[in-house]
């Protein structure tokens, strides 16, 4: 079993590298034209990829997958036109290969340019989100990238169901197969493997899912990791706030879907606001089925609320469950969010323009709402079409990883017979 796996990751890879070259000088129109067909074909394949789908959610049902996750693995009609829709919008994106960043003149008549380029081969390892085949597999070609996409068990039918329309894609657009490459089994050697064994031919690594998985690929992986940390997220509601604004916010930002890694999982409140906001605020979670876990104030002005533990302010729940707490002003509200944020997203909600520069200019993570749900840290919001993830690291990518975010650049320089002085 382990022989026939590095055979065939080794094949992948090898292929990969291959169309990775071709990639890299492939024009705009034939990538766009083989998203399109792509988009096209996953929509006609509407019927097969549901009932591919209906395989995985009733393995995953039996297997006793939370609630959150259920969510994630779901696919209807309006998801898979989301996905068609997506990969569309990745087409009318600016082709970033090629694009001068930079340029500027030397003093001895040097012309240097910055230009992006593609990272070359991208492997992403995800969990049960089938749409992250479409939504990778897109971004890594209109990038320039080959992609080797290995996804979870739990998603394994739906995912090939669409990968499938993405190579007819490919070839209707005359751009190699493997350029967007599936991992054909679900056995965990194979992700060790692309750790471990396939630097010769994978530049990067790119985990989406849980923090094991995050955890695992960012010890093991002898390439560079694009990754990102849980989805902690803060909302802090200033005694400035607008209370309607407020209100609804803070329910978007946990009930819109909480299964999502932009869902908010700890509400502050300003002392201030909590004899003015905070009622308002959480009778609106209770009627949307939301369980506070609050502090001892908050469970003293809110008796549906139950007493949280220090557990709680470190938990991404990604399920309805909102631990909430008071705080003395924005100073203490950013010293919790540092000591258990985990740089993926906070928003602010206040009218005092002083405490939302306050908050924008001392947190520091990938990015930082004011007045606005924190279900906006995505890639297609931001207008990119779709996103990979959203990478919390402060080196390369930070924030949504889109087309832009999966190249690097070189430097080009032109000259007109100049040679460098002894």
């Amino acid at each position: 079993m382990a022989q026939d796996i590095a055979r065939t990751m080794l094949a992948m890879g090898k292929a990969a590298r291959a169309a990775a070259a071709a990639l890299a000088c492939a024009d705009t129109a034939a990538k766009n034209m083989a998203l399109l067909t792509a988009a096209e074909s996953i929509e006609s394949s509407s019927a097969v990829i549901l009932s591919a789908n209906k395989l995985d959610m009733e393995a995953a049902v039996k297997k006793g997958l939370s609630g959150s996750m259920l969510d994630r693995l779901l696919l209807n009609e309006d998801r898979i036109k989301a996905m068609a829709d997506g990969l569309r919008a990745i087409a009318e994106l600016d082709d970033p290969i090629n694009d001068v960043i930079a340029e500027w003149d030397r003093p001895n008549g040097l012309r240097i340019q910055r230009v992006r380029i593609p990272l070359g081969v991208i492997g992403i390892i995800y969990e049960s989100r089938p749409n992250v085949t479409a939504d990778a597999g897109a971004l890594c070609l209109k990038s320039g990238n080959a992609v080797i996409l290995r996804g979870g068990s739990e998603s394994f039918h739906s995912s090939t169901a669409i990968h499938a329309c993405l190579q007819e894609g490919l070839c209707a657009a005359g751009l190699p197969e493997a350029a967007i490459q599936m991992v054909a089994t679900t056995s965990r050697d194979a992700v060790g493997f692309m750790l471990s064994s396939m630097q010769q031919f994978v530049d990067v690594i790119v985990p989406r899912g849980g923090k094991s998985l995050i955890a695992r690929v960012q010890a093991d992986a002898r390439v560079p990791v694009i990754g990102h940390l849980e989805g902690l997220c803060h909302v802090y509601v200033d005694a400035s706030a607008d209370i309607t604004m407020a209100t609804e916010i803070v329910l978007n930002a946990k009930m819109r879907r909480t299964g999502i890694c932009g869902a908010a999982e700890t509400l502050l409140i300003d002392r201030k606001a909590l004899a003015t906001h905070y009622p308002v605020i959480a009778e609106a979670l209770h009627a949307a089925g939301c369980e506070v876990r609050g502090d001892a104030d908050i469970c003293a002005a809110d008796s549906r609320a139950v007493v949280a533990t220090d557990e709680d302010w470190s938990t991404e729940y990604l399920e309805a469950i909102l631990a909430v707490k008071a705080v003395d002003g924005i100073d203490a509200a950013i010293e919790h969010i540092q000591h258990y944020g985990s740089g993926h997203t906070e928003c602010v909600i206040a009218e005092d323009a002083v405490v939302a520069e306050r908050f924008f200019h001392n947190l520091d993570s990938a990015i930082l709402l004011h007045n606005a749900s924190t279900q906006f840290a995505d890639g297609g919001e931001f207008g990119m079409g779709a996103e990979i993830g959203i990478a919390t690291g402060r080196i390369h990518a930070r924030g949504p990883v889109g087309a832009e975010q999966l190249t690097s650049y070189k430097y080009q320089v032109t000259g007109s017979g100049q040679t460098r002085p002894v």
